[in-house]
């Protein structure tokens, strides 16, 4: 007999199981640390125009290609926007707040006080687009497809659950295995939830252009292969009064629009076939931006504040290369990299130099001596941490002669003696003759303008230096299997890094294909670090055990930092609106909506 979605009849059932007492008051939102900001009952978040009219077009652009519409696994391309527009998740991230989530397809959370389970009361009215109700076991099917056929970061997050229980049509409790992982509640409360009734398990993990059915605001109804995709509204959307949602989603149309390179994107903003792009090249920002429409205040230029991580963008070296197993080497190299001529060179002098995996945080250790939780952290891991980066002194190499880098340059070369390297004939050989060589993979036409001022460095030293340029999808494809010597790669951060810095550094994964691992980190210190920030239960212990993840990483040199803008840089056509004031997590294109629709009303 199917259970009534009756509230008061749900509850019965629940109680007959005899769940514990700490489960009894299931609460709208739920944070990593203390309390949710949004009191019960909030009308809508605090970032948004909740009155934003409806209506109208953006048109985003991507780079490279696409040739698939499924984002959740390994294979193939994916195209932009599946996951923010088409797909929900059981609970609402909330952009204002480090890790805070809110009522979504799960109206309600429970999680005892060791947060061993959790347990989530779905919205009686949540549909999928095609009408059809979402119930526990579309959460449990989506749960079990993503742990078995998924990529590695749900696979790795999902089998943590011990077992997943239906307790009715609209209640679903996961049990999790032992391990002191408290940010898992989280995690599962961010999974994408897929319907059971129009997913085919047995090719789930194949590339396809059949769109996935989702319960989203938006619904994919045009895909030129390659080129371009058309997401469309859906005016039944059944969650589109929700106070999470209101003032968000405010386009009736959003296109994806794919350029085969960057230069070309960046024309097609110009002519305004784009309606707003992020840009991350100071370069481009300085001098690319000076064309009339611009000049006549058609299109607009913004420096959005941000409380977000920095995060890592680096010179990545994979370890599991020979010539990169030693970390003196990966440290000599890091000492080759001259960043004051790169950055007054190509970059007009307005980059920073990337300091820490958390910069522009507190959650960065540079600067800062350890301090006691750390040192007990660290203290079963004699050597891991270097006594420069334990006390906060450590900074990345700075060249006094910008462009001669001869100091840099005599420290590399003790590094890479001590190493068993030695200058013979202008070439750097090991003890068998080898000479030390280095490929860099690009994956765009404008990285090998820094990749290139850097192997000129390297040459100068006597290593066999060279950039290789792929195209998107053989990129993606030697990305994934870890075919490469050394790539350039960026790491987003958060203020609160959770279970995907174990998908970043940690031994389970660092030979498991599809990971972020590139840099093939196998460090025992590492993964004690990423426990002990998954276990933390304080703010406090938690600062803590990220500022030493930091510096067991910084100490390993498995990366060249490079550098970070203390803004984020977004230029858009003036028929654009953004939101009143911008989140924590700063620029945010769902609360944006088309000038042009305010006469048609929301």
């Amino acid at each position: 007999m199917r259970l009534s979605r009756s509230p008061v009849v749900l509850i019965l059932p629940i109680l007959l199981l005899g769940l514990p007492a700490a489960l009894a008051e299931p609460r709208a939102g739920l944070a990593m640390h203390g309390e949710p900001a949004l009191a019960e009952g909030f009308a809508h978040v605090p970032y948004v125009n909740p009155d934003a009219p409806k209506g109208g077009r953006l048109t985003l652009g991507g780079s490279g290609s696409f040739d698939s519409l499924n984002p959740l696994i390994v294979r193939g391309e994916p195209v932009q926007g599946v996951r923010e527009l088409a797909i929900e998740t059981l609970m609402a991230r909330s952009p204002e707040e480090p890790f805070t989530l809110y009522g979504l397809v799960a109206e309600k959370v429970d999680v005892p006080e060791d947060r061993g389970e959790v347990t989530f009361y779905l919205n009686p009215a949540a549909r999928f687009s095609d009408g059809h109700p979402l119930t526990a076991d579309d959460v449990i099917f989506t749960w079990s497809l993503l742990r078995d056929k998924g990529r590695p970061n749900h696979t790795s997050y999902y089998k943590k659950v011990d077992r997943a229980e239906r307790l009715s049509d609209l209640a679903v409790r996961f049990v999790l295995k032992s391990g002191g992982d408290r940010e898992m509640p989280l995690i599962l409360g961010l999974m994408p939830v897929l319907a059971k009734h129009a997913t085919n398990p047995e090719t789930f993990d194949a590339t396809s252009l059949t769109p996935l059915l989702g319960s989203g605001p938006y619904r994919i109804t045009k895909v030129d292969p390659g080129r371009s995709v058309l997401y469309e509204r859906n005016p039944q959307w059944w969650g589109r009064d929700l106070p999470v949602n209101r003032g968000r989603f405010n386009f009736d149309e959003i296109r994806f629009e794919y350029f085969r390179d960057a230069s070309t994107l960046l024309e097609a903003f110009k002519t305004g076939i784009i309606d707003l792009r992020t840009e991350d090249d100071p370069s481009l920002w300085a001098k690319a931006f000076a064309f009339p429409a611009v000049a006549d205040g058609r299109v607009l230029k913004a420096e959005v504040p941000t409380g977000l991580p920095a995060g890592m963008t680096a010179l990545v070296f994979n370890t599991r290369r020979a010539q990169f197993k030693d970390p003196r080497v990966r440290e000599a190299l890091l000492q080759m990299f001259d960043f004051e001529w790169v950055n007054k060179n190509l970059y007009n002098g307005l980059y920073k130099r990337t300091q820490s995996f958390f910069e522009r945080s507190t959650l960065s250790s540079a600067g800062r001596p350890a301090d006691e939780v750390e040192r007990k952290l660290l203290e079963a891991y004699p050597g891991a941490v270097r006594a420069d980066i334990m006390d906060g002194t450590y900074r990345m190499p700075e060249n006094a002669e910008p462009g001669r880098n001869r100091q840099m340059s005599r420290k590399a070369l003790d590094l890479l003696t001590a190493a068993g390297y030695r200058l013979e004939s202008g070439r750097l050989v090991d003890k068998d003759g080898r000479q030390l060589a280095v490929e860099i993979l690009a994956g765009s036409v404008s990285q090998p303008r820094l990749m290139n001022a850097y192997t000129g460095e390297l040459a100068k030293l006597g290593i066999e230096a060279r950039v290789r340029v792929a195209d998107s999808a053989q990129y993606q494809s030697r990305l994934k299997d870890y075919d490469f010597d050394m790539i350039q790669f960026t790491w987003q951060a958060s203020l609160s890094p959770g279970n995907e810095q174990a998908f970043r550094w940690s031994s389970e994964v660092a030979d498991q294909p599809g990971s972020f691992n590139y840099a093939g980190v196998k460090n025992p210190a590492a993964d004690a670090m990423i426990k002990a920030l998954l276990a933390a239960e304080s703010e406090a212990d938690f600062i803590s055990s990220v500022r030493a993840l930091d510096r067991v990483l910084l100490s390993g040199f498995y990366v060249i930092p490079l550098f970070h803008v203390p803004v984020q840089w977004v230029a858009y056509w003036k028929r654009l609106s953004p939101p009143p004031r911008t989140p924590l997590f700063g620029y945010n294109p769902d609360a944006w909506w088309a000038e042009d629709a305010r006469a048609a009303g929301p």
